[in-house]
C-alpha cells in the first residue's frame, strides 16, 4: 500500500481564475502524502481540459513543464463534466483514482482519509457533504427534492454526493464496461457494486470563477440523471392513461344519462378546464416520451464520448 499510485482527475472548464490555486494546494496535498509514505512518487495530477476557451490550456502546459505532478489531457471540444472525467479515468494508468472538480470547494484534506479507507479494503469512497449551507435556498431545496425523487424512481444514489469520490483500479474498469452515452456516474458508481463506503466534509464557497452549472444544466443533468436510470415516467404515463380513460368513461356515461333524463349540460368553462386540462396531460406525456426517444437516439448514433486533442504525460 505504500507505493500506491494514486491520480488525481480534475475537469477543467474556463478555470483560468482559479486553477493556478488548485494547482499548489494539490501538489502541496501529494508532497505531504508521499512524505507519510501513503502513496508513491509516481502518484499524479491528471488536469482535463474539456474545450475551455480562457487560457485554461496554457496554464496546465506551463505547469507541466514545471511541476512533476501535473499531467494533461486537452480534449478536442466541449463533451461535458461527466465526459471529461471519463476521460480522465480511462486514460490514466494507476491503482486508485480521485476525482474533484477544480474550484476545490470540495475539501481536500478527506482525501488523506479516503485513501485509509482505500487501505482498509473499500474500493469506492464516495465523499459526502454534511450540510449545504453554502448552496442557496433554491438549490438546496431542488438538490434534496432530486434526490427524494431518484430514490422513488428506483435509482440508488447518495445523497450529498456529487463527484467528489476515491474509485479502485478495478472499479474503473468495471465502469468501463457500461457502454451507454447517457452516462449519469453518480448512479453507475453504485451499480458497479464493490465494497463502499463514504467520508464527510463541509463544502467551502468559490475562491474564484463562477459556477459551471447554472440553472439550465442543472435542469438538463437532472433529466438525463432520469431518464438514463428509471423507466418508471413511461409506466407512470400508462398507469395515468388508464386512470384517465375511466375517468372519461364514468363522464361519457354521465353524460349520456343526463342526455336522456332531459338534464341540461351547461358551463363552457367547465368544459373548456377539462379540455386545457386533458391537453396539458397529452402535452406532458408527449414530452417524457420525447426525453427518452431523444436519449435512444443518442444511444443509437454511438459516437465517442469524447474526443482527445492533446496529451501531457
Amino acid at each position: 500500500m505504500k507505493n500506491l499510485n494514486l491520480a488525481i482527475v480534475i475537469p477543467c472548464y474556463n478555470e483560468e481564475e482559479i486553477l493556478p490555486q488548485t494547482i499548489k494546494k494539490l501538489s502541496k496535498l501529494l508532497d505531504t502524502l508521499i512524505s507519510e509514505k501513503l502513496i508513491s512518487p509516481s502518484s499524479k495530477l491528471v488536469f482535463v481540459n474539456d474545450g475551455s476557451k480562457d487560457k485554461t490550456w496554457d496554464i496546465i502546459e506551463k505547469n507541466n513543464k514545471t511541476n512533476q505532478y501535473v499531467k494533461g489531457i486537452c480534449l478536442s471540444r466541449n463533451f461535458g463534466h461527466q465526459e471529461a472525467l471519463l476521460a480522465g479515468l480511462y486514460n490514466t494508468k494507476a491503482d486508485a483514482y480521485i476525482t474533484i472538480d477544480a474550484d476545490l470547494q470540495d475539501d481536500i484534506n478527506v482525501i488523506k482519509d479516503m485513501i485509509e479507507k482505500y487501505q482498509e479494503g473499500y474500493e469506492v469512497v464516495y465523499g459526502v457533504r454534511n450540510k449545504r449551507d453554502t448552496d442557496t435556498f433554491f438549490k438546496r431545496n431542488t438538490a434534496l427534492w432530486f434526490y427524494k425523487l431518484m430514490k422513488m424512481l428506483g435509482v440508488e444514489l447518495v445523497a450529498n454526493h456529487a463527484d467528489f469520490r476515491l474509485l479502485s483500479k478495478r472499479a474503473v474498469e468495471t465502469m468501463s464496461s457500461f457502454k451507454e452515452k447517457n452516462l449519469f456516474l453518480r448512479a453507475v458508481v453504485p451499480l458497479v457494486g464493490y465494497k463502499s463506503t463514504n467520508v464527510y466534509y463541509d463544502r467551502k464557497k468559490r475562491d474564484a470563477g463562477i459556477t459551471k452549472y447554472p440553472l439550465k444544466k442543472m435542469v438538463l443533468f437532472a433529466l438525463k440523471g432520469i431518464s438514463s436510470f428509471s423507466a418508471f415516467p413511461l409506466h407512470l404515463i400508462t398507469l395515468s392513461g388508464i386512470l384517465i380513460s375511466i375517468f372519461s368513461f364514468i363522464l361519457m356515461l354521465w353524460t349520456v344519462i343526463a342526455y336522456f333524463n332531459n338534464s341540461t349540460i351547461v358551463g363552457w368553462a367547465s368544459l373548456m378546464s377539462v379540455i386545457s386540462f386533458f391537453s396539458g396531460i397529452t402535452i406532458l406525456f408527449m414530452g417524457i416520451i420525447g426525453e427518452y426517444i431523444a436519449s435512444i437516439f443518442v444511444e443509437v448514433k454511438n459516437r465517442p464520448l469524447y474526443i482527445i486533442d492533446k496529451t501531457l504525460e
